[in-house]
């Protein structure tokens, strides 16, 4: 990997503009990636936060077709919005940054997700990494799912909603919901019932190529349509959402020797553990 790391030259910075600890992480960011001899490029909200000089794009998006390697500096949901991501503590920055420079890491491709369909008369077309949700409103009753996987029907769903999540995003709100521990790079997608009214409606694991198609029943209470937590269009009786893999990947970096069973061991204190 060390070819590979040699051609690393201009690196993107985002911050979260929310957090106020972002701005001394970004600007530390910026000293050692210049003292290491790469470029350094942001987008216009990083670029405030932490006055940042260099190139500055309009955006995360135009700033991710720019750069070789994009550090992201926030929790989960400053990740979701980005492409490439390297995923250390912000006290060993700079131990981790001397090692992407020597080459110890390797790259994964993760699925994204995407939702297509017609909400409320509108065409709506949105990824994800995590996962896909059509779920209630504020309203505190059932809403009705029809549920067909390849064109078959499945079940029609009585719930509070319906995930379907993506290998990477099983850790996430499909894990709170009773879902299964997927290995991030299995070539699956899971379905699990957000309080379904039916016991027997469990979880789910489908093959990452399959078409989920999804009609809303009930004309009340107000469903939503949510990409990774972030809310996509209300929902209307017959709308139909289709949620299938998408062409487009993630590719994410990883310093050499984690593991996502090491992951699993210390954030879910199994046996095994180390303190």
């Amino acid at each position: 990997m060390k070819k590979l790391a040699d051609k690393i030259k201009r690196v993107g910075i985002i911050g979260n503009s929310g957090k106020v600890s972002s701005a001394s992480l970004v600007s530390k960011a910026c000293q050692l990636l210049r003292a290491a001899g790469r470029q350094v490029l942001t987008e216009q909200n990083t670029a405030g936060l932490a006055k940042v000089n260099g190139e500055v794009c309009y955006n995360a998006e135009v700033l991710a077709r720019q750069v070789d390697l994009l550090l992201v500096f926030g929790g989960d949901g400053t990740m979701l919005r980005v492409a490439r991501e390297t995923a250390v503590p912000s006290a060993e920055m700079a131990k981790a940054l001397k090692r992407v420079w020597a080459g110890e890491f390797t790259f994964e491709s993760r699925t994204l997700l995407e939702a297509s369909g017609r909400c409320n008369g509108r065409v709506v077309e949105q990824t994800g990494l995590n996962d896909i949700v059509i779920s209630r409103g504020i309203a505190s009753r059932l809403i009705e799912l029809e549920v067909k996987v390849d064109g078959e029907a499945l079940t029609r769903y009585r719930c509070d909603g319906l995930i379907i999540s993506s290998a990477t995003g099983s850790t996430a709100y499909s894990l709170a919901a009773g879902g299964a521990v997927v290995f991030p790079t299995a070539d699956v997608m899971a379905l699990t019932p957000i309080c379904p009214h039916t016991l027997s409606n469990r979880s789910l694991i489908v093959p990452a190529t399959a078409r989920i198609e999804v009609t809303v029943i009930s004309p009340r209470p107000a469903t939503i349509l949510s990409a990774d937590g972030q809310m996509v269009s209300e929902l209307s009786g017959g709308d139909v959402i289709l949620i299938q893999r998408s062409r487009r990947t993630v590719r994410l970096m990883h310093l050499a020797g984690s593991s996502f069973c090491e992951t699993l061991r210390k954030k879910l204190h199994w046996r095994g553990a180390s303190v």
